[in-house]
């Protein structure tokens, strides 16, 4: 059995209410997972989102072959539609696990008018998370919201 069996965390949670319809931050449910948008939107970066597998697992590693293929084709559906949805010039992709050993994957746009250029290049963990925006999805967030839903469903359709 796995840490995130054993002892659920905050992303069993979240896939928990996410099942439930009860996350006012979903965007789309996938074949791997749920697509969210982020917790923290760190100033001046806007729609970070987050990919969280159904069911949840602690790493990349406990998934099979087709569950690790369906997840990392997922995160990139994801990245092209925040791409469509924000403008970014790209997206940094993340799957840490460090903090919270439950599998996750973050997927940060990236602007040309990030300030300063050295922070642009840099580590997206350079941003200041504790005075982040928290997501707001039925104010600031809810246009985000609509054109990643929509940028998502376009991704996804078969080519």
């Amino acid at each position: 059995m796995t840490e995130a069996q054993t002892a659920p965390g905050p992303i069993s949670n979240r896939a928990d209410r996410l099942r439930r319809g009860e996350d006012p931050q979903f965007i789309a449910r996938m074949p791997s997972g749920w697509a969210i948008l982020a917790n923290q939107q760190p100033g001046p970066i806007t729609g970070c989102c987050m990919l969280i597998p159904d069911p949840v697992v602690a790493h990349v590693n406990d998934l099979d072959q087709a569950a690790r293929a369906a997840f990392m084709t997922d995160l990139v559906r994801l990245g092209d539609a925040v791409l469509t949805a924000t403008g970014a010039e790209r997206i940094n992709y993340l799957i840490l696990c460090n903090q919270v050993p439950e599998l996750h994957g973050h997927v940060v746009p990236r602007f040309a008018t990030e300030d300063p250029a050295k922070r642009r290049l840099g580590p997206f963990e350079a941003y200041d998370f504790p005075n982040a925006r928290k997501a707001d999805a039925s104010g600031e967030d809810a246009a985000l919201l609509a054109r990643l839903r929509a940028a998502l469903k376009d991704a996804m359709r078969p080519q």
